[in-house]
């Protein structure tokens, strides 16, 4: 049986470090305790649809350093098809040192490393893969060309494209994204992409549109504890917030992407399969780590009879 989900972007290497404050600049401050895990915008959606019990494959690339089996030996642990995951000679693989806050909030830096090095001849080669698949899921932690590269194959063979704009990226050209079946940006990367404020619902609309208008297809915006809207030309949906008592917020806006795609390609209509993925986002934050967060079919069932 095919891959029902290819997903085209990003793995890292989480270096987690649990804070009581943030340190001022200069200054040191003792930490109580620290994790390392994996991570990456690509392959948290990724092992986020396989927890849920998608069929899925996982387009990338790894340094050639001590991380990069590392990376592939965890994807494949969760299931996922490793074949088109390239080593890259010369190259570190990705990173992100994590820093959590006693309130579940973190601030990350990134290091793409190998990363970069993922180009439009990787989703070529993944051709039989991505063609097979029922939907593409992408971000912009590799390069812009690679994912226009991605729209551009799906629009072309009719299998369902997914973005998320994140990290935003100025340099996103909208007009690439024609065809694009849906752009799930947050509240900021919405305001920075369309170059129009999103501070009430009204503004998130337009500026949703605003995007639509250029050639995307349908918008999910996120609105941390608001919830999130679906915007269409013709139809806004909003989708309920889940509140929970927050441990660790890391991973979360791609434990919602990955299940979206996941209840999607599972014939889920639209709206129920984001309001499904709100609770699976919610629940992966009341636990420490990314991936390690991320419940499988029966975890999630139980946190949601318990709702």
């Amino acid at each position: 049986m095919a891959d029902r989900i290819a997903v085209v972007g990003s793995n890292m290497v989480d270096l987690v470090t649990y804070v009581d404050r943030m340190p001022e600049r200069g200054e040191t401050v003792e930490a109580p305790d620290f994790a390392m895990g994996f991570g990456g915008k690509g392959a948290n959606q990724a092992v986020a649809a396989a927890r849920l019990g998608a069929e899925v494959a996982m387009i990338t690339c790894v340094g050639d350093d001590m991380f990069g089996p590392q990376v592939r030996d965890n994807l494949a642990g969760y299931g996922v098809n490793v074949t088109h995951v390239r080593q890259v000679a010369g190259k570190a693989s990705g990173v992100a040192p994590i820093f959590v806050e006693r309130d579940g909030e973190n601030a990350i830096l990134i290091v793409k490393g190998a990363n970069a090095d993922l180009s439009p001849d990787d989703i070529d080669a993944a051709e039989d893969t991505l063609r097979a698949a029922d939907a593409i899921l992408l971000q912009l932690e590799v390069p812009l060309e690679t994912v226009y590269h991605a729209v551009a194959f799906g629009a072309r063979h009719g299998v369902t494209t997914v973005l998320n704009p994140a990290p935003a990226d100025r340099d996103l050209d909208i007009a690439r994204l024609e065809g694009l079946d849906w752009f799930c940006p947050n509240e900021s990367e919405l305001a920075l992409l369309s170059d129009l404020p999103t501070g009430t619902d009204d503004e998130v609309v337009a500026a949703a549109r605003s995007l639509i208008a250029r050639g995307i297809r349908n918008v999910v915006v996120t609105l941390g504890g608001r919830g999130a809207r679906m915007v269409t030309a013709d139809r806004v949906a909003e989708i309920p917030p889940v509140p929970v008592t927050p441990v660790d917020t890391t991973g979360a806006g791609d434990a919602f992407i990955g299940s979206f795609a996941r209840f999607l390609t599972a014939g889920v209509p639209a709206e129920e399969a984001l309001t499904r993925a709100a609770r699976y986002a919610a629940h992966s934050i009341t636990g420490r780590g990314t991936q390690t967060s991320y419940a499988d079919t029966e975890g999630f069932a139980a946190f949601c009879d318990g709702l």
